[in-house]
């Protein structure tokens, strides 16, 4: 009897994990997505005596690679839910790609912001001097 209920155990489906090379390149690609980003931030604000015009350029090339980043990470986090078994998210709705958007939205406004009031305040501030 116990071996007849050891065979019928065994015919049950069980949730499918996914390889654990996916969770690897998971967690490699996030990472990589986090630093791309970091530096793009720090390439649009942190680059002493550049011109805006410059550090724009060296940004949109950084915010292009953490791009690439973050939609391989997202292909990834959607390949680890079919392996699952679960219902696939949209690429768009996975977390690297939901974090590579609000970055870049934050990034834009700060950057215009501040590309205003370098270019009225400051030299305004610069004049009363003494």
């Amino acid at each position: 009897m116990p071996a007849s209920r050891h065979l019928i155990a065994r015919h049950v489906p069980v949730a499918h994990e996914a390889p654990l090379i996916i969770d690897i390149g998971k967690v490699l690609t996030f990472f990589l997505t986090l630093l791309a980003l970091l530096e793009g931030v720090n390439s649009a604000f942190f680059i002493p005596g550049t011109h805006w015009e410059q550090r724009l350029g060296a940004c949109i090339l950084r915010v292009g690679i953490a791009g690439c980043f973050s939609f391989a990470s997202g292909i990834l986090f959607t390949m680890s839910a079919r392996a699952r078994r679960v219902p696939v998210p949209r690429l768009t709705s996975t977390l690297p790609v939901l974090l590579f958007f609000w970055t870049l939205g934050g990034m834009a406004i700060l950057f215009a912001l501040s590309w205003y009031l370098d270019a009225y305040y400051v030299p305004l501030l610069w004049r009363n001097q003494p």
